[in-house]
């Protein structure tokens, strides 16, 4: 009679498993395979807009960079500022990213690279410039950025390089 009951809740707890395994496995390719949803496309929205009044009111400069959010950046990337030959600035957000977290994503990787936007719009990198130089640092914290860290740890280092 133990041995019974024993088996029918091994039994119920692997369907259970195994049916919270598929849900999530439907999620993330439900995720991988579509666009992004209004709502999140809203909250990158918002915080470019507050990005870009923090600049405009600490710098008096009005730009509007694109925010691209892609699928095509290696998972090492949240995201990049890109300064292009015809002189464009684009920034480019890790989609796979905004699974793990929405709000880093918002709240530290959008006024990070808007930082590097500002740079190339500034005409203000070179090799001594580039990268996370002093002045970076002070426009990413007026630009309300959380991890505005000139130097950076192991943890943050950045592995892949992109081709943009």
């Amino acid at each position: 009679m133990f041995l019974q009951k024993l088996y029918r809740f091994f039994f119920f707890s692997v369907l259970i498993s195994i049916c919270l395994l598929l849900y999530n496995w439907y999620k993330d390719d439900e995720f991988d395979n579509n666009p992004i949803s209004q709502e999140l496309e809203q909250q990158i929205f918002l915080k470019k807009e507050q990005t870009r009044q923090l600049l405009q009111r600490h710098y008096n400069i009005s730009l509007n960079v694109p925010i691209i959010v892609s699928d095509k950046l290696p998972s090492s990337l949240y995201g990049v500022a890109v300064f292009t030959n015809d002189e464009k600035i684009l920034i480019y957000l890790n989609k796979k990213r905004f699974k793990e977290s929405r709000s880093y994503m918002i709240d530290y990787v959008i006024p990070h690279e808007y930082a590097h936007a500002v740079m190339f719009h500034l005409k203000e990198f070179s090799k001594e410039q580039s990268g996370h130089s002093e002045k970076w640092e002070s426009i990413c914290k007026n630009l309300n950025g959380k991890k505005c860290d000139r130097f950076v740890d192991n943890h943050d280092i950045i592995i892949g390089k992109t081709g943009f």
